[in-house]
């Protein structure tokens, strides 16, 4: 787009790849994120030495901090994202979720707000039945959430899921949902404009998760009747209405094994996961995110989609330690290529993994003419990405993808499972 580039970094990131492809970066503090990528001062300051008219938060930290938005707003400077207002709405899972239901966008059975003690939740959980999720009100990623399946173990997820939920967003409140036993995670992709325009570019799977967190990505998902597809898109639209939604963002729902689906959150950024609608449909989601920040009309209705794509997420994790996070330096690495394979990734050979921030280090993207293709793909493409002296999830992964459950698109919670116990290896 011709648009010079400025990143910032911490002390800990200070020879990452981003410092080293952008224009210009500048370092905002040492490791903690607290002090280098949460703290806004800094932002802005760095933001104000390089004179850039416009911020884009990424998909993590700040990325749906209403208060950063602001600041943002009040220093001059184009957030790249939805407005103050949607942030702020999508933040506040009990006013989000009130929304949904004024908006006639069917919710799980729960909280219709904060629970405010012990006895009220378990009295609640006895009315709409165990097992339960506990939720971080200002969650998000896999956070401050947990599942009880009685009194006691509800009574404990209560106190674990509020502390968390403080640590993380600085807000312990927690609602209560049914927990949808066997549910699919299904998303879908929303792109508005300033001027009232939205479109819906398709459904992700994301059902395969550990802690929360998702593992593997699909598009178009192998749960849903063209019917189903419809009826979700129009309410993924009626959700992103409702809060005057514009730029990127995501609307996930719960489908339980009847086909009855259920709005979890708006997510009110890009996602991780973006590259898989990218090339399913062709498009830049990040250029359209500039674009409409800007103030340019979205001037086209949704695509159809041109092929199948499944993304793979990498971590530097030990699946066999129950995902335990490692870091290391990386004295060789191998990252894969081919036809219809994208690698998004931040490694090189020399590169010193962190135990800082996240653990993801690479997102490997298959897309097919079909899905057995796109399977193909990406089973040969994970089997041949190589860390060495750091543990990843990418034979795990190989291993799912390629399996026959997983080939014959049965997909739920409980696949990841199966392919943790060493004896069906």
């Amino acid at each position: 787009m011709g648009i010079t580039s400025v990143t910032v970094h911490s002390t800990a990131d200070r020879d990452s790849l981003h410092t080293e492809l952008a224009d210009e970066s500048i370092c905002i503090g040492p490791a903690g994120p607290a002090d280098s990528y949460l703290k806004i001062p800094s932002i802005i300051a760095a933001a104000e030495i390089a004179d850039v008219e416009a911020i884009h938060p990424g998909y993590g930290f700040l990325a749906e901090s209403a208060r950063f938005a602001a600041i943002c707003r009040e220093s001059r400077l184009a957030f790249i994202g939805p407005s103050v207002e949607a942030l702020a709405m999508s933040a506040d899972k009990v006013q989000s979720r009130k929304k949904m239901v004024d908006a006639g966008v069917p919710v799980v059975p729960g909280s219709n707000g904060i629970i405010e003690d012990a006895d009220a939740a378990c009295a609640l959980a006895k009315e709409i039945g165990y097992p339960v999720l506990v939720k971080a009100a200002a969650g998000g990623g896999g956070r401050g959430m947990r599942i009880a399946h009685n009194e006691s173990t509800l009574k404990h997820a209560l106190s674990v899921a509020s502390t968390e939920a403080t640590n993380a967003f600085d807000n312990g409140s927690i609602y209560i949902e049914k927990f949808i036993d066997g549910g699919r995670h299904i998303e879908f992709q929303i792109l508005g404009d300033q001027h009232g325009n939205l479109i819906c570019l398709g459904e992700r799977e994301c059902t395969i998760q550990r802690r929360h967190q998702k593992l593997i990505e699909e598009t178009p998902s192998t749960a849903l009747t063209p019917a189903l597809r419809e009826a979700m898109t129009e309410a993924a639209l009626a959700a992103a209405k409702a809060v005057d939604y514009s730029n990127a963002g995501t609307v996930e729902f719960l489908l339980d094994r009847a086909g009855n689906f259920y709005f979890i959150e708006l997510n009110a950024r890009i996602q991780v996961e973006h590259p898989v609608t990218e090339e399913a449909f062709c498009l830049d989601l990040v250029r359209e995110q500039i674009r409409l920040a800007s103030g340019e009309i979205l001037g086209y209705d949704a695509p159809a989609p041109s092929f199948h794509v499944i993304e793979a997420r990498v971590y530097a994790e030990d699946p066999d330690l129950n995902f335990r996070p490692n870091s290391g330096l990386i004295k060789r690495c191998h990252i894969p290529g081919g036809p219809g394979i994208r690698v998004d990734t931040h490694l090189f050979s020399g590169y010193e993994v962190p135990h800082h921030y996240d653990s993801l280090l690479a997102k490997v993207i298959a897309r097919g003419n079909t899905r057995t293709e796109a399977i193909e793909r990406l089973s040969r493409a994970l089997n041949e990405f190589f860390v060495d002296n750091v543990t990843t999830t990418a034979k795990l992964c190989a291993r799912i993808v390629s399996g026959q459950r997983f080939r014959r698109g049965e997909i739920g919670p409980d696949l990841l499972a199966e392919y943790l116990d060493k004896d069906s290896r």
